[in-house]
């Protein structure tokens, strides 16, 4: 165990945990909602420091990012735990388990599989990393002596504090924005959407190359108006050329009674973000789709070809001279 940082002693041997906006109040000897953060006589502790329960070689764009680093490998890492508790999650096995498991691994040894393999960085996914706060700050912190990159695939709940301080060793984030307040409420067990827009507003300012992905789930959050709020939002605060990623559902967890979104209501968000001025918007999690590529958001043409998380064709430029957004091309 680690102690934990971000948390301060309350009376009775009770701490608080700052890390994220549960800011949970946790007994002696009790863990907060995460699972994975434990009071033992005042003092909090990390339950998963250097407890990996996943470690995979996988394509950036699997993320996904179409606008970071594009065809390059990067070693995935995960904990069990999450500070949220949707009812749809695809992880729901590791990331509310029964038990706490895990391979025993240092930070050090997470950098040596990674130079290993041949991965260009390290994706903290999965589960949420700000959970795992403490190994994810340790192992970024020796990535970046390494010349290697540090992504996350958050939930963006983190409180303020902790997102400033993981942007600094932070290149790219991408974060699902879930849907609306009551959306919030009824699927994920917080009271509200807004410490989301809050840490994605720090992450903008830190200058952290931000992706975001909306998991469109039928009769929840893909009304026409949803998706326009949601691309209004992104739009104003992190800017147009923000990558928008509308990924499909499939039954999981406690949501398998209801139908894998449809084809047409993604390419309807698509068309909706597109009209709304957004230059990169794509349909997730069907194989092939045309909206996997890349288009010119000057002339429409394909500029970067993907099937799959395979990239096929890639240009940096556009024939009719436009520039096509890609960061962290020393990666790539």
């Amino acid at each position: 165990m680690k102690e934990a940082l971000f948390y301060k002693k309350l009376k009775e041997n009770k701490v608080q945990c700052n890390l994220c906006p549960m800011n949970c109040t946790i007994e002696n000897n009790k863990t907060g909602f995460c699972g994975v953060r434990k009071n033992t006589e005042g003092k909090l502790y990390s339950l998963v420091y250097a407890k990996p329960c996943s470690t995979s070689i996988d394509p950036i764009e699997k993320k996904p990012f179409f606008h970071f680093a594009p065809g390059s490998q990067c070693l995935s890492v995960a904990t069990v735990g999450c500070n949220l508790a949707c009812s749809f999650c695809q992880n729901n096995s590791i990331s509310h388990p029964d038990n706490i498991f895990g391979e025993n691994l240092e930070p050090e040894e997470i950098i040596k599989l990674a130079i290993n393999f041949g991965a260009k960085g390290i994706a903290y996914t999965y589960t949420e990393p700000t959970i795992f706060y403490e190994f994810a700050l340790d192992i970024m912190k020796l990535a970046k002596k390494k010349k290697l990159y540090n992504v996350w695939v958050s939930n963006g709940y983190t409180n303020p504090e902790p997102a400033k301080k993981a942007a600094s060793y932070m290149d790219a984030i991408n974060v699902d924005i879930k849907g609306d307040i009551k959306f919030y409420q009824k699927l994920c067990s917080v009271p509200d959407e807004e410490p989301m827009h809050r840490s994605l507003k720090i992450y903008k300012e830190k200058k952290v190359f931000i992706e975001i992905t909306n998991l469109m789930i039928p009769g929840f959050n893909d009304k026409p108006e949803q998706i326009k709020n949601l691309v209004s939002w992104v739009k104003t605060n992190l800017g147009k050329q923000t990558p928008l990623h509308f990924s499909r559902f499939h039954p999981a967890y406690k949501l398998t009674n209801v139908k894998p979104t449809d084809e047409k209501t993604l390419e309807n968000a698509y068309n909706i973000a597109k009209d709304m001025g957004m230059d990169y918007v794509y349909v997730g999690n069907i194989f092939g789709h045309k909206y996997e590529s890349t288009y010119c958001p000057k002339c429409g043409k394909v500029v970067i070809e993907r099937r799959g998380y395979q990239i096929v064709s890639k240009k940096n430029k556009c024939s009719c001279g436009q520039n096509i957004l890609i960061k962290g091309k020393r990666y790539a």
